[in-house]
């Protein structure tokens, strides 16, 4: 294969809720901090040119434009262990990867919701921007991973619109209310205390509220973050120093903060159980990584659930948009196509470059070559003759230039260029 086409090449690496349960995807995922050295020490590395980290509860991914899929999947999983906490083994038992083509339709499919927990679910759009706005700011977004990341966002945008596969409470807070819902009894007289103010809590307040409970808490480290929210849905705000109070005075508690280590423990809530006897408690653990620990749920009176528990209650949501979500699939599947051609044509473009500009040298030589004979020749006539020859030209590499295109765009393409370089003796720029 020539050297142009080789670096053409895209690869995603990643483990995702389909590959690894939470306690690995936890460990695997990215801070803001963890993503942006991630981008830089991939950029760095030989034969990787363009770059882009997506961490979200569900999945931890590295898209890459490289010369060797098979030397980038490889720098790229020691990059994810060298920059989060799982172990190479854990990240090869988990792990997941695509190539070239099927890495556009995995990403289509992965910000149109498709290959979420909750299908439909609005989140992970905004994870998809976030992730391709750190990597601009980063500085490693080329223009593959840009036109591919700017069709992902445009593709999920065309999902939404025209299937309405996000219709109704199809997110992850929503699931977890509904979850909450059926612990619970009297859900509506229940007191619920949100940890954490980000999006999320704003979208699971948002639910609790829509479901008829009244009674809402939100605590967060920022104390006047968590009383914006609370403002904004009608219930009180908290800062951490408060916690221990309302805990014991929860009844549901849901936490989705972007903590990377555990805010409550074992001992934490026994304590606050303590303080209510005969009362039990609810809590609910929608973060990656998780905020309450596993051990929470030996505590007598507690339902301890996290985000992989959520399943069940998917599972209803999954069933019910299955017409919605075969639409949504052609959509992505014309997307993925249109970007594939994009992409193909990329890899022609500098040996048609390379040969226009060797034709045009050839023809401004002839015509310097002849000046001298030509001097009783008008500024008009020197004129008719530059447009002749450069109509000549144009003409004579009009159908070899549509005809290459419409190979490469076809897939059929690698023959035919290195057929044109070697019959010309062009040499193309692959830094393309």
């Amino acid at each position: 294969m020539s050297s142009t086409i080789a670096t053409m090449h895209l690869i995603v690496v990643g483990l995702s809720h389909r590959t690894a349960p939470v306690e690995q995807r936890e460990k695997a995922a990215l801070t803001d901090g963890a993503a942006r050295a991630l981008l830089r020490t991939l950029v760095a590395s030989d034969g990787i040119s363009e770059a882009v980290a997506l961490s979200t509860c569900n999945r931890t991914e590295v898209y890459a434009r490289a010369d060797d899929n098979a030397a980038a999947e490889e720098i790229s999983c020691r990059a994810v262990v060298e920059h989060t906490g799982i172990t190479r083994h854990e990240l090869d038992c988990a792990r997941y990867a695509h190539r070239d083509e099927k890495v556009a339709v995995h990403l289509l499919r992965v910000a149109s919701s498709l290959d979420a927990m909750v299908v439909g679910e609005s989140e992970i759009q905004g994870q998809v921007r976030q992730a391709f706005e750190r990597a601009q700011e980063e500085g490693t977004v080329g223009p593959v991973l840009d036109n591919l990341f700017r069709k992902a966002l445009e593709t999920g945008k065309r999902v939404r619109h025209e299937t309405g596969i996000g219709a109704g409470a199809v997110s992850v807070a929503s699931v977890a209310v509904e979850l909450a819902r059926e612990a619970v009894t009297d859900f509506r007289e229940r007191r619920a205390l949100l940890i954490g103010a980000g999006d999320v809590a704003e979208s699971t307040a948002s639910a609790l509220v829509e479901s008829g409970v009244s009674n809402l808490v939100v605590a967060n480290r920022t104390v006047s973050t968590a009383r914006g929210l609370a403002e904004r849905i009608g219930g009180e705000g908290v800062g951490f120093d408060r916690l221990a109070h309302e805990l014991a005075e929860a009844d549901i508690v849901i936490s989705s903060t972007d903590a990377p280590h555990p805010l409550l423990g074992h001992d934490d809530v026994e304590r606050a159980m303590r303080e209510r006897p005969g009362r039990p408690m609810v809590l609910i653990d929608i973060a990656v990584p998780r905020d309450l620990e596993a051990e929470i749920a030996a505590v007598p009176g507690v339902r301890l659930y996290d985000i992989d528990d959520l399943e069940r209650v998917v599972e209803v949501n999954r069933n019910g948009r299955a017409k919605v979500a075969e639409m949504a699939e052609g959509i992505v599947a014309d997307e993925a196509r249109r970007f594939t051609e994009w992409r193909r044509g990329l890899s022609v473009a500098p040996t048609i470059g390379s040969l226009r500009a060797m034709a045009e040298e050839i023809r401004l030589g002839e015509l310097a070559r002849v000046a001298g004979q030509w001097d009783a020749m008008s500024d008009t006539d020197r004129e008719r003759v530059e447009q002749l020859t450069r109509a000549i030209v144009n003409k004579l590499l009009h159908e070899p230039t549509v005809r290459l295109r419409a190979a490469v765009a076809e897939g059929d393409g690698v023959a035919h260029l290195d057929s044109i370089r070697h019959l010309f003796g062009v040499e193309s720029d692959s830094s393309t």
